[in-house]
């Protein structure tokens, strides 16, 4: 008798922004409506305790790699310290080479130039907002969550529709072009991430119950994420796919403003429970019976999850901090029930020994290095129990301080450099959202700059992007040994440098502006190779 080999699943993942563990009602709370969230929860393995890192990049850092995100150059959310150094081997490339077809819809934040972008870590196609998230400063000027313009690989198109439902669209029909080959969907909202933009239908019932506005807005925008889960669920049974299809649904970190958050401590941004702690939902129906999973699971277990589950072997050469979780979706142990989770965020080109950090195991979490608590029996951190278990205590640290160097030592925290000349983006747009320095800021008067890498020596046209508001201005540029100024009119909005030799290698690329209200950078700045003058 003749036996086939089962095929690979499907894997489509959803992750949001800003979603907290207490803003899904299956976690207890009774005023949001997320009935489609809640059902896919009773019809998954859910985590009881899954982590993530305090805020955004960093966690799909760790999500995209198997790898904590102080390895791949990712140490916070903007000023150039969220962008992932290109070698970093990434679930899309991994699943790619294992035959899978590859689409991103949405948030990436890891990277907006070549070569760091989706594209160019593994994505055969997508359509994606830049940066951080709409709205903010490598978003198109006036861009809004409604009718967004975003880029589908590589390029600019005017959408129709509010964000999550045009991103869901994509989706489906990228899964419906692909139904007769294993894909895997990722699917990243930025909702409900400020700024809270969402149609008066969904929040206004919300502020009629009695919610604060802030609230009733971000309630408003996870009921339509909620509808969108329900559409990608309806979609698979539709085409025949829910069987096989792992369906994976997840928060990026903790919310952002007070509210319900299941009765854990901190917001996003903290590494107490309530800044890490999130939604983990898990369905296979083909596989995995639902259930409550106890045992630890973290953002950078994803990665070897999925490439165990799908068959698919794990990139060669690269160590992996993440477990495979096969074991416990099966209903077992933990492969490593002694393991050690480290997460740590604050603000800076490079994270600092002991700040703003945890290292937690399946019972206990040293918070700073000081305070010590039992995450099982006081998941609100209401008691530091570090003087009763000074050993314990002394281990923790032990363990974190092996891996901060460690995870320093792979390639210190030198930005990725982002590539001009390339014939795979050209022109280059570099924007506030990667530029750095001690004045850098995505305000008026701040003032930055790029670590770039000229791969073609070669005349370029550069145009800055002015605040009109600042001028008439004495405006500049410098690029490696190359600079130029000059005086702009009252009310200018660019300035092109025409037909400028930069020379190949590393360099540092400023352009500033200079009048009545003092010194500044420029809002962005275009970078185009002429063709025909490389030699």
């Amino acid at each position: 008798m003749t036996t086939h080999a089962a095929p690979p699943p499907n894997i489509v993942l959803i992750i949001t922004d800003d979603q907290g563990y207490g803003d899904v009602g299956i976690h207890g709370n009774e005023r949001i409506r997320t009935p489609n969230m809640d059902r896919l929860a009773r019809e998954s393995v859910r985590f009881n305790r899954f982590y993530v890192c305090p805020v955004c990049s960093p966690t799909r850092a760790g999500l995209m790699t198997g790898r904590w995100n102080y390895r791949t150059g990712v140490v916070d959310t903007y000023l150039g310290r969220s962008m992932m150094h290109p070698d970093e081997v990434t679930l899309a490339e991994a699943l790619r080479a294992g035959g899978y077809r590859t689409g991103i819809f949405g948030k990436w934040h890891l990277g907006d130039n070549y070569p760091m972008r989706p594209q160019d870590q593994g994505f055969d196609e997508g359509l994606i907002n830049k940066g951080g998230g709409i709205t903010q400063p490598s978003d198109p000027e006036g861009n809004s969550y409604f009718d967004p313009i975003l880029y589908r690989n590589g390029r600019a198109v005017k959408t129709k529709g509010y964000c999550t439902d045009v991103i869901t669209d994509a989706a489906l029909q990228f899964m419906e072009r692909n139904r007769r080959r294993p894909f895997f969907a990722y699917i990243a909202t930025v909702a409900p991430h400020v700024p809270l933009q969402i149609a008066d239908r969904y929040w206004k019932p919300y502020a009629d119950a009695g919610l604060d506005e802030t609230t009733a807005k971000v309630y408003g925008m996870v009921e339509n994420i909620d509808e969108n889960v329900g559409r990608v669920m309806d979609g698979l049974r539709r085409l025949d796919l829910e069987r096989n299809t792992i369906l994976i649904f997840m928060g990026d970190n903790g919310p952002q403003q007070p509210r319900f958050n299941g009765g854990l401590r901190g917001l996003k941004g903290s590494v107490y429970e309530g800044g890490i702690r999130v939604p983990f939902f898990i369905r296979w129906p083909a596989a995995l019976q639902p259930r409550v999973a106890e045992p630890i699971g973290a953002n950078v277990d994803i990665m070897p999850t999925l490439l165990d589950l799908a068959g698919v072997a794990p990139p060669p050469g690269v160590r992996l901090d993440g477990i495979s979780l096969r074991s416990v979706l099966h209903g077992g142990p933990s492969a490593a029930p002694d393991r050690a989770l480290f997460y740590q965020w604050h603000r800076g080109d490079a994270p600092e020994p002991w700040r703003d950090c945890c290292v937690l195991t399946q019972t206990h979490k040293l918070v700073n290095g000081k305070e010590l608590y039992d995450v099982e029996q006081d998941p609100a951190e209401t008691t530091n129990i570090a003087a009763e278990h000074p050993d314990l205590v002394r281990d923790l640290r032990r363990r974190y301080e092996g891996w901060f160097a460690d995870v320093s030592a792979t390639r210190g925290y030198a930005p990725p450099r982002i590539v001009l000349g390339s014939s795979r983006e050209n022109p280059s747009v570099l924007t506030r959202q990667d530029w750095r320095g001690p004045r850098a800021t995505w305000n008026p008067d701040g003032e930055g700059h790029w670590e770039v890498e000229v791969v073609r020596a070669a005349e370029y046209d550069i145009t800055l992007r002015l605040w009109p508001d600042r001028t008439p201005a004495r405006v500049g540029f410098a690029c490696g040994s190359a600079s130029e100024e000059r005086t702009v009119r009252s009310g200018a909005r660019t300035c092109t440098f025409a037909g400028v030799r930069l020379s190949e290698g590393p360099a540092r690329l400023e352009a500033w502006m200079e009048g009545p209200l003092g010194r500044s950078g420029v809002m962005y700045v275009s970078v185009r190779r002429r063709a025909g003058t490389s030699p």
